[in-house]
């Protein structure tokens, strides 16, 4: 008998894992994946991300893992040009873009570490249930056979397509059209740090990473996607060349190291958070259009606060665990819809005239632009920038 059951072994379910093992529970990890295999992931972590990564004492195995901190940001859109960085949180100024291979793993065997059992190539095929309906366990196969696993709690950590979401039919409580098909590959020698270029129609960004390569996107209306898809690699190349020609001069003459992925299911949605024996978290819960890169440092941000809700209750009374799952869902919604809302509004590529307006007054002032670059990591709100100063300026 488990305390808790985990299905999914990335950024969500193994940091989940490794924080409840430290806490004391006994924790079983699944995933249908092999361990240290690569995933579609823009893979940028933002500062409050790297600040859950340097709390649970992870910060460093990412920094010797040669991934480069990104402590200039570039940001441009018509004739607007930002540069700077943000002014962080709990001292994390810089972002980091490890890749998953290497994120993923640390955090497995941080999880591991604390006492995970884990297993990879897992499939869960179904959830053991008790009279009353209440989720107590999963039945899957590994490694060529079947088998049944209980626990007090099975946690949804799996993606955008949840398998424990569909077994245990969570609703949708919000969604929106998908807005933006993105793709990217990987550039050697091209120097980079983090940067970000807009215009009507379009967003590339690039980023540094592991072995000296940047990653480079290219994102288009959904509404291009049947088209981009035919020829995907010159669509990409045009984006980036009328939306970022001085990066496209850093590419002229090189070749990509690995080849050219994207996706046009960038789905938008809330799910509902919880029931009786089970929770989800990260992507299986809530997934939004990766152009604002929230999708790790906001899993980890679930995490931490699901944590907290059920510490000291996984052994004890059911109905008190589900009423701190109930406050962990209140507190998902509360703390993740504002940075939904602001990515469908860049997702759908349409610069407006009133935000380039307050976007030319903030390039004219160093501090301010070092707020807006932390609206950009999800450290601050909107409301942050209409300092004096700003409406001086305006």
């Amino acid at each position: 008998m488990f305390d808790a059951i985990v299905v999914g072994a990335r950024c969500a379910g193994a940091s989940t894992a490794m924080l409840l093992a430290r806490s004391g529970y006994r924790v079983l990890l699944l995933d249908r994946s092999a361990a240290g295999s690569d995933t579609l992931s823009t893979h940028l972590v933002h500062q409050p991300g790297v600040a859950a990564l340097a709390r649970w004492g992870l910060l460093e195995n990412v920094r010797a893992s040669g991934c480069p901190p990104l402590d200039r940001a570039v940001y441009e859109v018509a004739d607007i040009h930002l540069e700077g960085c943000a002014r962080g949180v709990e001292g994390q100024r810089a972002s980091y873009a490890p890749r998953r291979h290497v994120l993923d793993a640390i955090l497995v065997d941080a999880a591991v570490a604390a006492g995970v059992e884990f297993r990879d190539r897992c499939q869960v095929t179904g959830l053991l249930r008790d009279g009353t309906g209440r989720v107590v366990g999963v039945e899957g196969r590994h490694g060529g056979r079947s088998f049944t696993e209980r626990a007090r709690l099975v946690i949804g950590a799996d993606g955008m397509r949840s398998t424990v979401a569909r077994l245990v039919e969570a609703p949708y409580t919000v969604t929106d059209p998908r807005l933006t098909c993105a793709y990217y590959t990987y550039w050697p020698d091209v120097p980079a740090t983090l940067e970000l270029y807009e215009r009507t129609g379009s967003w590339v960004a690039a980023v540094a990473t592991h072995g000296a390569a940047t990653l480079v996107l290219a994102y288009f209306p959904q509404a291009r996607f049947e088209a981009v898809r035919t020829d995907a690699r010159s669509a990409y190349l045009e984006q980036i060349r009328t939306t970022a020609p001085a990066l496209y001069e850093r590419l002229r003459g090189k070749e990509p190291a690995e080849r050219l992925r994207g996706t046009g299911d960038q789905q938008n949605f809330f799910r509902q958070a919880t029931g009786p024996g089970w929770v989800l978290v990260g992507d299986s819960g809530h997934h939004k259009d990766s152009i604002t890169a929230r999708g790790i440092s906001d899993a980890f941000l679930q995490v931490d606060t699901l944590v907290r809700h059920v510490d000291g209750l996984l052994g004890g009374d059911p109905e008190r665990l589900d009423a701190a799952l109930e406050k962990f869902a209140e507190e998902r919604d509360s703390a993740l819809t504002p940075g939904y809302e602001s990515t469908l509004a860049v997702a759908r590529l349409a610069p407006h005239e009133q935000r380039l307006s307050l976007l030319r007054a903030v390039q004219r002032d160093p501090e301010l632009t070092a707020i807006y670059f932390d609206m950009v990591a999800g450290i601050g709100s909107a409301g942050a920038l209409y300092t004096p100063k700003l409406l001086a300026l305006l």
